[in-house]
């Protein structure tokens, strides 16, 4: 099964731990066999019953053991006294097996513990590392609650369903030979005649184990949804209650929960099947070994004596239980594998961002930004087609057009958000293909309309990237930034936590801090994405002022929603269906009275 051919590639990191907790329950078994063993003896003794010594074979046999075992206790058995004498020394020897096995049976759970938290831990850092280097292009076509499922719940359930398979996996198949050696030295007979009943159960526990696996993968998909929801209507709760969409997010929300009640209760309904129905078969193999085993004794026309019978009977009934965990984890596997699955489809994506083999490595910008040719689409639609741009060290250039003209991609290029599907873009005259993708993001410093904020402090936020940064150097960048006379009247200054997302701070001082981490991380290339179009007019004075303090001496690329910030630039280009319809500066193109001209008039007209 593949779902456990990727576990045990991280079970394989812990080979010492495996050893030992494989070796543990090895003697484990064996001292639990022994306390069995010492049926057989004690019921000579106690009831004076014949013990013939005859169920045998060649090598090592339980049966010759018992009866050796027997047979020099029966010298202590002449005399009251000595049968008593006996009697605790069987009793000894049974509390000997019993606190052995125990002993055992603990040091191979102590070694479990860390085994299965290891591969769950690996398996989050996996899925983590594997997010981060997973291209922006990914994440536009997955929810985020989907992916937020595969690191909670599906990880959850990896390990309370699949990981009791591995407690499983390794100690009941030891347990279950060490019982069925027993009975074997026992009465090979009747143990060839118990294993016909073996393969019948596991055909009637797999049939039901491979159903489990299909509703299972619906029970985490849906999660995957309802998570997205909560998401998207915690995110948008504003707009949820200016519409008074509470009750329309309510009923989607139900409706979603509700299938997802109905699938669980399908999954448990059938996981519960294993259960009784191992059990059941249990016990029917019982009976019938009971009845053919003892129709056998009864006609004094079998090797086993009564007491060698009954040792038999009670072993196998102690097989019942191994075997019952082993179906009931075969189940779990069932389900537990449509969460590895979901899991391991995530950490084998297609990483598409690939470096080159061997990477040049740049620390520095020197002549110019090259875009030959370049295009760039999705399977179902073009974006960029023939863009042919060449920006020279220290200028500005401006993007402008409609929504959707492709503004926003063409500057995803550059740093190698998306890859150019057509043409080539050149820094200093190197493809960036072939450049160290840290070298090359190294050079750009990126401001998004969206000002991104993490759930930390101001010192942080701003440092980004830059966790060395002396608190002198942040509070310099912030100067720059026109940030640092708010930041002052914080409580806690540059230790204030701003909030998930900054939500402790406004739109403009969000933003501000975003310019400043910029400008700590001193980029000689500068990419701003409409970093004002979202702010007033007070605030936007200030965001301007910061972004033209951070864009002196700067290669500066700004996308641009208020054509009126973008009049100075050095070249204006503009796009129209993913294509440069006009480029010049602002009076070349004002006097073309072209696709430039009306988008001005139009915002002139606002």
């Amino acid at each position: 099964m593949k779902s456990l051919r990727n576990i045990f590639s991280y079970i394989k990191r812990y080979p010492k731990l495996v050893i030992g907790y494989f070796s543990f329950n090895i003697l484990s078994a064996i001292f639990s066999l022994m306390s069995l063993a010492m049926l057989s003896p004690f019921l000579t003794l106690i009831f004076g019953l014949e013990d013939k010594g005859k169920a045998g074979g060649a090598g090592f046999n339980l049966g010759k053991a018992m009866s050796g075992l027997y047979l020099k206790l029966s010298a202590l058995t002449q005399s009251t006294e000595g049968k008593v004498h006996a009697l605790a020394i069987i009793c000894g020897i049974l509390i000997s097996s019993i606190v052995l096995k125990n002993i055992f049976l603990y040091l191979s759970l102590y070694l479990l513990t860390p085994i299965r938290n290891n591969i769950i831990n690996d398996m989050r850092t996996d899925m983590f590392s594997k997010i981060l280097e997973l291209p922006v292009g990914f994440f536009n076509d997955q929810r985020k609650g989907d992916i937020m499922s595969k690191l909670t719940n599906d990880l959850q359930d990896v390990e309370f369903s699949t990981m009791s398979f591995l407690e499983s996996f390794f100690r009941e198949p030891i347990l279950i030979a060490c019982y069925l050696f027993g009975m074997i030295s026992l009465s090979p007979q009747l143990s060839l005649f118990l294993l016909i009943f073996l393969p019948v159960a596991g055909l009637i526990i797999g049939r039901v184990g491979r159903s489990l696996k299909k509703v299972s993968t619906g029970v985490q998909v849906k999660l995957g949804e309802i998570l997205s929801t909560i998401e998207e209507t915690i995110g948008g709760i504003r707009v949820v209650k200016a519409f008074n969409a509470e009750q329309q997010q309510l009923n989607r929300f139900n409706n979603e929960n509700i299938e997802l009640l109905k699938i669980k209760n399908k999954a448990i309904r059938k996981r519960d099947l294993a259960s009784p129905v191992s059990e059941t078969l249990g016990i029917v193999a019982v009976c019938c070994v009971l009845y053919y085993g003892g129709t056998l004794v009864l006609h004094k026309d079998f090797s086993l004596s009564g007491p060698a019978f009954l040792t038999f009977i009670a072993i196998f009934t102690q097989i019942i239980n191994p075997l019952k965990a082993f179906s009931t984890a075969s189940y779990n596997i069932r389900k537990g594998a449509a969460s590895i699955e979901r899991i391991q489809k995530l950490i084998e994506e297609e990483q598409t961002i690939r470096e080159d083999e061997n990477p040049i490595h740049i620390t520095s910008f020197n002549d110019s930004i090259e875009l030959k040719n370049v295009g760039f689409s999705y399977p179902e639609k073009n974006i960029l087609k023939h863009i042919n741009l060449k920006i020279k060290k220290g200028q500005t250039i401006a993007l402008v057009g409609a929504s959707g003209a492709g503004k926003s991609t063409l500057a995803d290029i550059i740093p190698r958000f998306h890859d150019a599907t057509e043409g080539e873009v050149m820094i200093d005259g190197v493809n960036i293909k072939k450049i160290a993708l840290k070298d090359l993001r190294n050079l750009m410093g990126i401001v998004t309309q969206e000002p991104i904020l993490f759930n930390d402090t101001v010192k942080a936020n701003i440092s980004l990237g830059n966790a060395q940064a002396t608190n002198d150097a942040v509070m310099e960048a912030a100067k720059i930034a026109n940030a640092h006379s708010f930041i002052e009247k914080k409580d806690q200054g540059y230790d204030t936590i701003v909030g998930d997302r900054g939500s402790k701070l406004s739109g403009g001082e969000r933003q501000r801090l975003t310019i400043a981490r910029a400008v700590l991380k001193n980029p000689p290339i500068l990419i701003l994405d409409e970093a004002t179009s979202s702010l007033d007019t007070e605030s936007e004075k200030w965001v301007q002022d910061a972004i033209n303090n951070l864009m002196k001496d700067r290669t500066s690329i700004i996308i641009a929603h208020r054509l009126s910030t973008v009049q100075h630039a050095d070249e204006i280009i503009v796009l129209q269906d993913g294509e440069i319809a006009e480029r010049g500066k602002h009076e070349e193109l004002i006097a073309l009275n072209g696709i430039y001209h009306k988008l001005v008039n139009m915002q002139q007209m606002k």
